[in-house]
């Protein structure tokens, strides 16, 4: 398997952790980049449609409530924009709201789900995301 990019966009430093070593222990050819708020994640993806090609992300995991631009900011951003439209972004956040959940799909988000509580859980929907996009689902080139 070739090594797969994963931007994580996520401001809780526990959550960060826990992610990190969920996917940690999943041993995948995996390269995480990560945001702690919103403008530094949108930062980083302009410079990777201007130039740096090779840094652009194959999934994408924003929470929503994110400091200077919140998640449906991002994801508007992403959905928007011509080099990155394409990429799955997986809004994964503690909000169970209906309208979250509403909005982030009227945004084009690929997927909603809600983080659990405790690392195994965690351990669970990583392998699940891991199974789904880099195992059966076609990412699109970046060629």
């Amino acid at each position: 398997m070739n090594m797969r990019k994963l931007f994580l966009i996520e401001d809780n430093e526990g959550d960060i952790l826990l992610i990190s070593e969920a996917l940690e222990d999943l041993n995948l050819p995996l390269q995480i980049t990560c945001a702690k708020d919103g403008q530094e994640a949108v930062e980083f993806l302009k410079t990777c449609i201007h130039g740096n090609q090779t840094e652009v992300p194959d999934l994408i995991l924003l929470d929503i409530n994110l400091p200077k631009k919140n998640g449906q900011e991002v994801l508007r951003f992403i959905k928007n924009s011509e080099g990155l439209k394409q990429l799955p972004v997986i809004m994964l956040t503690t909000s169970s709201s209906h309208n979250d959940i509403l909005e982030s799909y009227l945004n084009h988000a690929n997927s909603y789900i809600t983080k659990p509580v405790g690392s195994e859980s965690y351990q669970d929907i990583l392998v699940k995301i891991e199974k789904f996009w880099f195992s059966l689902a076609q990412l699109p080139s970046k060629s």
